[in-house]
């Protein structure tokens, strides 16, 4: 099989890579030539203490990855796949307590406890006073005229949507916002946060969540915290466990959703006719073509516990896996003309949630309602809204992430 013709040196991790574009013109490369592809990096850059990593471009590979948990672990060197040098293997392996880092049968344990909070039943629950919120939220930006769209509507649904779900007060979504923000910003040095500020904030959050466990245990409520706390009779979550499940739904149910978000009103604005197309139709089928579009997670990685074979490469024990969900959802032999932006795409097998296995986003369906209730609040309200400029994009290893858009409302 031919090497991809790449620059010596590219690694699709580099943060500064992501400031400017996600690298979909080079993982298409790889997919037609080396679909499991090394990527030598400099020494420990990633602070995992090796050399590299694979990365694997290809739809089915990436869904054969997140189904082989026995094979390819989540807990070995955590989900992440770049940190930095300075990250030390104490401060690595802290971060195992954290549902996204687990493997069966503990994943399975933990996640059996907390998925009894997004059940269709308890999203149904949520749905009429998300849509007053979505409604409140885009009334507001709308009166205001112009202004950011990620700090004015994209943030506030999906905040307000945990908050309501977890029992959090409405109150404290601005501090979970100013935490999840500091905890996944620290590659972005316009944002001027240190590594230990992103620590800090990670252990503010588990401090607070753990406080409101405390609470829910002595004095239970109606919310989804006593469900997972509380319960006696059908297993439930230590305080220090729900310390860091609110942390995983900070940065998964709040940076991901409202980067689609963004993403997707970007992606509308800039395909007018497809905007139209939403306004007169609101096709159910645009929240999944929002996320396939966005990926807001480019890749995640596992870690290989024996040798094995992949795509016909042999990957040996103890190599790290990237699986780039970015390449995946873009691949032809899976999407019909991936390039194109279509709210109306049918079937749309997408990985924005995941390739399956036991890491499957818990709250997709969560995700697809936030969307749709946020679209449909723009076309109601703010019809008219349009671009004042591009995208400011996040300096991230693994997010695709927007820190501004620009918008006039009316």
């Amino acid at each position: 099989m031919p090497c991809p013709a790449l620059p010596d040196g590219f690694d699709f991790t580099d943060p500064d890579l992501y400031h400017q574009r996600v690298p979909l013109p080079e993982l298409a490369a790889l997919r037609g030539t080396a679909p499991v592809w090394w990527n030598a990096q400099r020494h420990n850059i990633a602070g995992f203490g090796d050399d590299g990593y694979w990365v694997v471009t290809r739809h089915q590979d990436v869904k054969e990855v997140s189904t082989r948990p026995e094979t390819f672990s989540s807990n070995l060197n955590t989900a992440i796949i770049r940190f930095n040098e300075s990250m030390t293997r104490d401060q690595i392996d802290v971060q195992k307590l954290i549902m996204l880092n687990m493997d069966p049968p503990e994943h399975t344990r933990v996640r059996q406890i907390v998925q009894r909070g997004f059940t269709p039943r308890a999203i149904r629950a949520l749905e009429d006073a998300l849509r007053e919120r979505a409604r409140r939220i885009v009334a507001r930006a709308t009166r205001a005229g112009s202004g950011d769209f990620v700090t004015d509507i994209a943030v506030e649904l999906p905040l307000q949507a945990i908050a309501e779900l977890i029992g959090i007060p409405q109150e404290d979504r601005a501090r979970i916002f100013d935490w999840s923000n500091k905890m996944i910003g620290y590659d972005d040095p316009e944002l001027a946060i240190t590594e230990e500020i992103g620590r800090d904030s990670a252990l503010e959050l588990i401090s607070y969540s753990m406080n409101l466990a405390a609470a829910r245990k002595e004095c239970p409520a109606k919310d989804i915290v006593s469900a997972l706390v509380a319960a006696e009779d059908e297993g439930n979550l230590g305080t220090d466990e729900f310390g860091f499940f609110v942390l995983l739904l900070a940065v998964a149910g709040n940076e991901t959703t409202r980067n689609a978000i963004t993403h997707g009103m970007h992606a509308l604005l800039a395909h007018p006719e497809q905007w139209e197309l939403y306004k007169s139709e609101r096709p159910r089928t645009a929240a999944d073509e929002i996320v396939r579009w966005a990926t807001p997670v480019v890749s995640f990685q596992r870690t290989a516990t024996h040798d094995t074979v992949l795509g016909g490469q042999e990957v040996k024990r103890g190599q790290r896996v990237g699986i780039f969900y970015s390449s995946a959802n873009n691949d032809p032999e899976v999407f019909d003309a991936p390039e194109r932006f279509d709210i109306t795409r049918d079937p749309n097998p997408h990985l924005g949630f995941g390739g399956g296995g036991p890491h499957f986003c818990l709250g997709a369906n969560l995700a697809r309602l936030e969307i749709d209730l946020i679209f449909n609040a723009i076309a109601d309200s703010s019809p008219g809204i349009r671009l004042v400029g591009e995208p400011r994009r996040l300096r991230s290893a693994w997010l695709n992430g927007v820190k501004e858009l620009r918008v006039t409302y009316t």
